[in-house]
């Protein structure tokens, strides 16, 4: 898998924006929390589709466009968690043990 480091605001607003292009992925990962690396890792291990960017944002230093996502989406801030932006709208998000490359191809393939 290849992630693309989520690390500023300009770069939401850009992912956000390419959304209506290709599906985006944010993982929000807490590099201190075990059930987060078992999540990430769950992730890796999982073939990747074709057609979707994959961003990682590590909440620990990044924890304010962790904040703006919550608001800019009306999701509760979690961690770890998954979301799918699919033309500027989250159109599925998920936490903690619940989160599973099979339900994002899910969710990307109802859209």
């Amino acid at each position: 898998m290849n992630w693309i480091a989520l690390t500023d605001a300009e770069q939401l607003t850009a992912l956000i924006k390419h959304s209506s292009q290709k599906p985006q992925v944010i993982f929000k990962h807490s590099t201190r929390c075990s059930i987060s690396s078992m999540a990430k890792a769950r992730l890796e291990r999982s073939p990747t589709p074709d057609g979707v960017d994959f961003h990682y944002l590590d909440l620990l230093q990044y924890r304010q466009i962790s904040n703006s996502i919550a608001a800019q989406f009306d999701v509760l801030h979690e961690s770890p968690q998954v979301l799918l932006l699919i033309k500027g709208e989250c159109v599925y998000a998920e936490s903690q043990t619940g989160i599973s490359m099979e339900d994002l191809l899910e969710h990307l393939n109802s859209k």
